[in-house]
């Protein structure tokens, strides 16, 4: 067991997802081992709601032993993170719709004083001067759109994903976004 364990640990994931497709629970648990890290984090930058990223964590990794075996990787010009990250995105904008769906606002609420994200206070933090200043002005769907395209590095399609937008949408805004940043820093 020792070894099994010893010699998947020098696979890469993508073989590693290729390994759970043949039904590998060795490979499987290597391969939560080495993403789920990351994966929640991510995901907690996203959701404040550990209810909900438990529960985002435990779909995805049930998805990719379902469907690893769908996994194109390389063919395609993809690789084993950015299909998973995908897979988590997705129930993760699921898990959203779902509470958007079944919670309703009593009609008397007033709407709550919006605090800022923790992504933005961190933004703040590390993005000073003119550029911090520029990013805060800027329009906070453009924002999001920046922050998952260049903070988070994802593609404009993970952004889609993410984001639940149309890939034609994400690039206008990232556009718009880098319009208006060249303005301000002008």
């Amino acid at each position: 067991m020792r070894s099994v364990r010893a010699a998947l640990h020098e696979v890469d994931e993508e073989r590693l997802v290729r390994l759970v497709a043949k039904g590998d629970r060795a490979a499987f648990e290597e391969l939560y081992r080495r993403t789920s890290p990351w994966m929640a984090v991510r995901l907690r930058r996203r959701c404040g709601d550990e209810q909900i990223v438990a529960e985002v964590m435990q779909e995805t990794y049930l998805a990719v032993w379902r469907a690893a075996g769908a996994f194109a990787g390389a063919a395609v010009g993809g690789t084993a993170i950015g299909w998973l990250w995908t897979i988590a995105a997705r129930r993760l904008v699921d898990a959203f719709r779902r509470r958007a769906h079944h919670a309703e606002p009593p009609p008397a609420a007033a709407p709550p004083e919006a605090a800022p994200a923790a992504e933005e206070l961190a933004l703040a933090a590390t993005v000073g001067g003119d550029v911090g200043d520029a990013l805060r002005r800027l329009a906070p769907e453009l924002r999001q759109v920046l922050q998952a395209m260049v903070l988070d590095g994802l593609s404009v399609r993970e952004t889609s994903v993410l984001l639940g937008l149309p890939e034609g949408t994400v690039k206008t805004r990232a556009r718009r976004a880098r319009i208006e940043m060249r303005r301000a820093l002008a």
